[in-house]
């Protein structure tokens, strides 16, 4: 088992200025230590047991695409969250992942540290190399609190990251077909 960090939160908040025996704050190093371990969770998934032998042999070539996949992370440089959306696409060659797995990817890689652009590479990357189709496509859109709470302060930006691997980077017809396809629906 995992060493607890509860009493580095209770020095954390002496160090704040305030008083870890406060009553409204008695349970928050507990809180904190297993909302922490939630949020980094994807540290301790394996990549095998997530897809649970969920590839598949099929005849399919054409276009798989995945939208608006929320996404929860946290920044490594100020341990605040970022979140939004993931859109994902692969062209077959033979092999097909369960739908449901994608998300599941998105999740692993975003329950970490993270930074945005890190995050959309790993999940083009893995998408490659267990599927081997004959591309990968990511955009993720993000909110990041860190330039909103702190900073710059700015509310209102959006964080547009992407990965083009394969067809969708050699190609522009297909990765144009993969844009238009994420904005539409909208």
């Amino acid at each position: 088992m995992a060493k607890s960090i509860e009493p580095l939160i209770k020095d954390l908040l002496v160090e704040l200025g305030e008083d870890p025996q406060r009553e409204g704050l008695l349970r928050t190093p507990k809180r904190v230590d297993a909302a922490l371990r939630y949020l980094t969770q994807g540290y301790h998934q394996s990549l095998e047991e997530l897809l649970n032998e969920a590839i598949f042999t099929e005849a399919c070539e054409e276009m798989v695409v995945i939208r608006n996949i929320e996404f929860y992370s946290m920044c490594e440089h100020h341990m605040l969250p970022f979140y939004g959306r993931a859109h994902v696409a692969y062209l077959p060659q033979g092999k097909i992942i369960g739908l449901s797995k994608v998300p599941r990817l998105v999740d692993m890689f975003a329950r970490r540290l993270q930074v945005q652009e890190r995050l959309t590479n790993q999940i083009a990357q893995t998408l490659m190399r267990v599927l081997n189709p004959y591309g990968v496509a990511v955009v993720l859109e993000g909110k990041h609190l860190c330039m909103m709470m702190r900073g710059v302060e700015k509310q209102s930006s959006f964080v547009t990251s992407s990965a083009m691997l394969g067809e969708f980077k050699k190609d522009r017809a297909t990765r144009m077909e993969f844009l238009n396809l994420i904005k539409s629906w909208e």
